[in-house]
């Protein structure tokens, strides 16, 4: 009894946090839509809420629906309205009605089509930075295995080569290896002059893999996996059958976050949609894979040349008047009017018009300009997919709690 007690009251507070902070529907969202293989929940969820990375809060309210976040091809998305709530209703396959609040669903054979459900986000964009750490410590990756030399000592390897590595363990059992190249510092963007450079961590570059043939100092390899050439001095690190994760619940943080993005993966310059970035906010920061952070583009200093505007003295305007009329130039021009005349002085001779323009550097205020969700973390940074873009994103735009 105190158990259904307590997941009401859960329920509760659920349903209240929600209708304190209403979603936001579009305006023109179909009235239902058919998943089709290659979709995403993001993507379609878009479809129907202008914030699509809240659609937990309103699949999710119901304790009777079995993983709601499971959609495969070939069911129907809808939307309608509880108690004035928007909810999102799940149709399978087999004509089935799943409601965010009141239906549960019931085992079900299914098609082989249709056996994987769609993901949350596009795994093929990050699968590989998943899969591999590629955010270390300078001590850690220092410590690692190194390769010494190779075969004939040639100056690179390749697949099939034999390298020597010291640093491993005469007694290991780890047989299978990734090889790592020490690549660019992630540093934190310094708040005043008067910092220190603060490095955060490394990227490790991702070379191949490689099979241990005899243990020894040094112990011999083969490369069996090649991305780039190994050299000298690249790094070792054991391979483990660890089990990803790649489903992802998008959520806000539970506490207020505010960083910066660090770098882009694949080195552009400017950054768009399904693009890796880092930021500078890690586990240390309370960050979490799901994560769901706003981008806004820090505003750009302008130099305004119209005001404001200065008063001239009398002594400035009469020297300079003098000056101008000894040319004889002015006399045509007060020849239309008063009024006339003296609004074309000013416009042909704005050097001695009643105004004085000053220049001045205006900082114009930032935009709001995408979303990006965190996929991996580490001590003091994380990984992050573009999600939506709204504008040109930048290295050290910020980022932060939406």
């Amino acid at each position: 009894m105190l158990n259904k007690i307590l997941i009401s009251c859960a329920i509760l507070l659920l349903t209240i946090s929600v209708r304190a902070d209403e979603l936001t529907v579009n305006p023109d969202h179909p009235e239902s839509y058919t998943v089709v293989k290659g979709d995403t929940l993001w993507d379609i969820s878009a479809r129907f809420l202008q914030q699509p990375w809240r659609w937990p809060e309103i699949w999710g309210v119901n304790p009777q629906i079995n993983n709601p976040h499971l959609i495969y091809p070939g069911d129907i998305v809808s939307l309608t309205y509880q108690d004035g709530q928007p909810v999102l209703n799940l149709q399978r396959g087999t004509g089935q009605v799943v409601s965010g609040r009141n239906v549960k669903l019931s085992p079900t054979i299914r098609s082989t089509e249709n056996d994987e459900a769609i993901p949350t986000i596009p795994i093929d964009a990050i699968q590989q930075l998943l899969e591999r750490p590629i955010v270390l410590d300078e001590n850690e990756i220092d410590q690692w295995p190194y390769v010494v030399s190779s075969y004939d000592e040639h100056l690179i390897a390749t697949t099939g080569n034999t390298i020597y590595v010291r640093g491993i363990p005469e007694n290991s059992d780890v047989v299978r290896y990734s090889i790592y190249r020490k690549g660019k510092p992630y540093v934190n963007p310094k708040k005043n002059e008067k910092d220190k450079d603060e490095i955060l961590g490394y990227e490790a570059i991702y070379v191949g893999d490689a099979t241990i043939k005899k243990n020894g100092d040094p112990a011999s390899a083969i490369i069996t996996v090649v991305d780039r050439e190994v050299l000298k001095g690249d790094r070792l690190l054991p391979q483990t059958d660890e089990e990803i994760s790649s489903e992802f619940i998008p959520r806000s943080p539970s506490s207020d976050m505010e960083g910066n993005i660090l770098s882009v993966v694949d080195g552009v310059s400017q950054i768009g949609q399904y693009q890796i970035v880092v930021l500078n906010l890690g586990e240390e920061q309370g960050i979490e894979a799901g994560n769901v952070l706003g981008i806004y583009q820090s505003g750009y200093v302008v130099q305004d040349k119209i005001g404001p505007n200065v008063q001239k003295s009398e002594a400035q305007k009469a020297a300079e008047l003098k000056d101008i009329t000894e040319n004889g130039t002015v006399i045509s021009k007060l020849a239309y009017g008063v009024g006339q005349g003296i609004e074309a002085f000013n416009e042909t001779f704005p050097t001695i018009a009643n105004i004085q323009d000053k220049t001045e550097d205006v900082t114009l205020p930032e935009e709001y300009v995408g979303v990006v969700m965190v996929f991996k973390t580490f001590s003091k940074v994380s990984y992050a997919l573009v999600m939506e873009t709204q504008g040109p994103v930048h290295v050290l735009d910020a980022v932060r709690s939406l």
